[in-house]
């Protein structure tokens, strides 16, 4: 999962492993990381098909009980190092499961945003309307898995 600020918006997405995109929402500027995480996942959801991925890898800014909480009703672990920085003491107890192996994966996030910047069009925001811009948003998503399948 990641974020891309643009010009008072976030640009949350889920991607694989290989950058491609998987989900992909437009969220106001002014909310936490954190809780753009439910939504985005949501939006990954197949009403059909209930198989989940095992393992998800998020930044420390995704180091929340609720986050923790939801993907352990849904199955899913979560590979998110401790944010020192969010705990005034440190937490008593079994370590959280991290794997820093899995985690230098992320970079197929940064992967996807560079591929994002590279249409013109998007990267300034020229659109008005968050629902257009989700809609190039989603349009350079499609033209990405194209060239990739293609």
């Amino acid at each position: 999962d990641g974020y891309k600020k643009v010009k008072g918006n976030k640009l949350s997405a889920l991607v694989d492993r290989s950058g491609l995109p998987l989900a992909c929402t437009v969220f106001p500027a002014n909310i936490h990381d954190s809780q753009l995480y439910e939504p985005t996942v949501e939006a990954f959801t197949i009403p059909e098909i209930q198989v989940h991925s095992s393992i998800i890898s998020a930044d420390a800014a995704y180091d929340a009980q609720m986050i923790r909480q939801y993907n352990r009703k849904r199955k899913i672990k979560s590979n998110i190092p401790t944010n020192p920085r969010s705990r005034v003491h440190p937490k008593r107890g079994r370590p959280r499961w991290f794997d820093p192996i899995l985690y230098k994966e992320r970079g197929a996030i940064e992967r996807f945003f560079s591929w994002i910047e590279a249409f013109k069009k998007i990267v300034p925001r020229y659109e008005h309307y968050e629902h257009s811009f989700l809609g190039l948003i989603h349009l350079a998503c499609a033209i990405m898995i194209w060239r990739v399948m293609g």
